[in-house]
């Protein structure tokens, strides 16, 4: 068996599967956010080719981190009619929707596989444990390189994606709490998970 390319396609843009929701995501955020989701894009397909993703796991990741921030740069408004709040926490803060809104667009463009919706919407409060194409795109948006930051994650979802999954996680609920923030309940249910698995 061949051992799996760590070091994937720059451009996944120009695959044909890919670039027509490159093309959509383009329009619709700025320079600066694409180049995001690129990065975000590439090293989910890192992940997942280092963690032996089947190939059609690891094209659902790259699909679902190319979509997953499709609805970051909408106005509050917009996000708040595609995805109405379901909690206090999100009516104060619209941002916190930007995933499952970039869901519903994603389901308005054709895309019907469940673990690319579900990655999508999840990359934001986070994915069951057992969802490894959620697991890749959350630790890929979590610390791509751009970010500056959670080197150690990215070097560690390249060894143990589970181990990466609840570092991520686990740093993202004590900053919030470090900073006297609240922490969304699908984040907390996520944590609660992780933390009966261990």
């Amino acid at each position: 068996m061949a051992e799996p390319n760590p070091l994937p396609d720059q451009d996944l843009c120009s695959r044909p599967r890919l670039a027509p929701y490159c093309t959509r995501v383009r329009e619709m955020v700025s320079d600066e956010r694409f180049q995001h989701i690129q990065r975000v894009a590439r090293l989910a397909e890192s992940i997942a080719l280092a963690n032996r993703f089947p190939a059609s796991d690891v094209d659902a990741a790259c699909l679902a981190a190319v979509l997953h921030d499709a609805a970051r740069d909408l106005p509050a408004e917009e996000l708040l009619r595609l995805a109405p709040p379901e909690n206090g926490l999100e009516e104060r803060h619209p941002l916190s929707v930007h995933g499952r809104a970039a869901r519903v667009i994603a389901e308005s463009w054709g895309v019907e596989d469940a673990a690319v919706l579900e990655a999508i919407e999840g990359h934001v409060f986070g994915v069951v444990p057992d969802n490894r194409v959620g697991i890749a795109v959350y630790i890929a948006d979590v610390c791509e390189p751009g970010r500056g930051v959670n080197d150690d994650i990215r070097d560690l979802a390249m060894r143990d994606l589970g181990a990466a999954y609840e570092r991520a996680v686990a740093s993202k609920v004590q900053y919030l709490r470090s900073k006297g923030k609240s922490v969304h309940p699908a984040t907390l249910r996520v944590y609660e998970q992780i933390a009966h698995r261990t």
